[in-house]
Formats: C-alpha cells, sequence, structure tokens
C-alpha cells in the first residue's frame, strides 16, 4: 500500500514538472512570435511556480503570490482592466501576504488547518458579493472601462478566493474553479484586440489545471484533518 502511494506521488511529480515545462516553452515560444514584450511575461514565469505551489495547497504559494500580483497589476493597467489591476495591487498583494502569515501560524505539513463555512456565513458571502457586484460595475461603466462584465466578476471572485483562502475555509477551492474559467474568457477576449495576450492565454489553461488539482488536494487534506481530531477525542 505504501509502495502504490509513493509510486502515484511520483507520478504525480513527474506530471506537475511535464506540465510547468509545457506551459513555460509554450509562453516563450507564443511570446517571441506575437512580439510579448519580456517584462509582461516574467509575472507569469513567476506565476507558472506558484500555480505548482498551490496546486499542492503549500503554504509558500501565497508568499511567493503576493509579491508577484504587484507585477500583475502594472499588465493589467496596460490593458484597460482597470478593476484587475486594483485588485492584484490593494487586495492580492497584501491578502495573499496575510494569507501566508496566517497559514504558517496554523500549519497542517506543507499547508495549514482548514474549516467550513456555516450556513449563515455562505448567506452573507453571498449577499456581499451581490451588493459588490453592482457598486463596482456602475463605477466600471461611468469610467468606461474595457471588459467590464467579465473584469468586474472576476475581480470581485478573485478578492472573495483571496479572503476565504485567508480564513482557511474550504469553500475557497470551489470558487476558485469557476474564477479559473472567467480568467480564461476574459484574457481570450482581451487576445482579439492584442494579439500578444496570447501568453495569458496559455497561463490561465495551466492554472486552471493547478486549480482543479488544488481542489483535490484540500479535500484530502480536510478529511485528514478531521480523522485526527477524531482520533484524538476518542
Amino acid at each position: 500500500m505504501k509502495a502504490q502511494k509513493r509510486l502515484s506521488t511520483s507520478h504525480l511529480i513527474i506530471f506537475r514538472l511535464c506540465l510547468i515545462a509545457v506551459a513555460a516553452v509554450a509562453i516563450t515560444v507564443t511570446g517571441i512570435v506575437f512580439h510579448q514584450s519580456p517584462f509582461r511575461m516574467v509575472p507569469l514565469y513567476v506565476s507558472l511556480v506558484v500555480g505548482l505551489l498551490q496546486a499542492q495547497a503549500n503554504r509558500y504559494a501565497p508568499l511567493i503570490g503576493g509579491f508577484n500580483a504587484i507585477l500583475h497589476a502594472a499588465v493589467s493597467f496596460h490593458f484597460g482592466t482597470y478593476a484587475s489591476a486594483a485588485s492584484a495591487l490593494f487586495t492580492s498583494c497584501p491578502l495573499q501576504l496575510a494569507t501566508f502569515v496566517r497559514w504558517s501560524r496554523h500549519s497542517y505539513k506543507h499547508s495549514t488547518e482548514f474549516r467550513r463555512l456555516n450556513t449563515k456565513q455562505r448567506l452573507v458571502v453571498i449577499g456581499g458579493f451581490i451588493v459588490c457586484y453592482a457598486a463596482v460595475y456602475a463605477m466600471l461603466t461611468a469610467a468606461d472601462s474595457s471588459y467590464r462584465v467579465l473584469d468586474t466578476v472576476s475581480s470581485l471572485l478573485g478578492l472573495l478566493i483571496s479572503i476565504l483562502t485567508m480564513l482557511s475555509f474550504i469553500e475557497y477551492t470551489y470558487l476558485m474553479i469557476p474564477s479559473g474559467i472567467l480568467s480564461i474568457a476574459l484574457n481570450i477576449n482581451v487576445t482579439m484586440d492584442y494579439p500578444a495576450q496570447i501568453t495569458y492565454v496559455i497561463y490561465s489553461v495551466y492554472s486552471f489545471i493547478c486549480i482543479v488539482q488544488q481542489f483535490f488536494t484540500v479535500r484530502n487534506l480536510y478529511a485528514e484533518q478531521r480523522a485526527d481530531k477524531a482520533a484524538v477525542q476518542q
């Protein structure tokens, strides 16, 4: 049984390394073909590493991601996705750094201790999201921002996910799946106007694969933690 588990783990490691290598090569080739600025590609290479760590629910992922968010903000602002730029600079960066601190204080193996939202908390989250969406959409419409619907939903969903992640609620893994799909859609839309953005489409697809892996990793860790607590109480 242990031998099978080690074999499965080694296969997973090989898959993840191959995945990051393929994504890096694809980003580099398309970046050269479409004359993507090296400055705009640097955050993507860093994000590949972050995605790899996120797939493992590793607490060092938000530490690296927090600093990388500053670079992403600069790129988002250039392409007119102002909500994404503001979200990366003023929310994603500090929240990810705060997440690393909190996860480190409540560490569990390479990750952290997870928990679930109760019914009341879920209703509050849904209501707050709807109110914030209406307010942000109205402001972006007044500012004539590009791609305002996808931009607004993607940014607010990213903010909500960041908060839930920081507080170690496993619901963040469920929300990251639609968020990943929205990210792919947003980058495809931007690519229609700026072909060089194809590098971000490639990254968003890579990121979505990591998100799916993370979903199962966190579920397994949460189940393991519950089993440990139950064993202690007996």
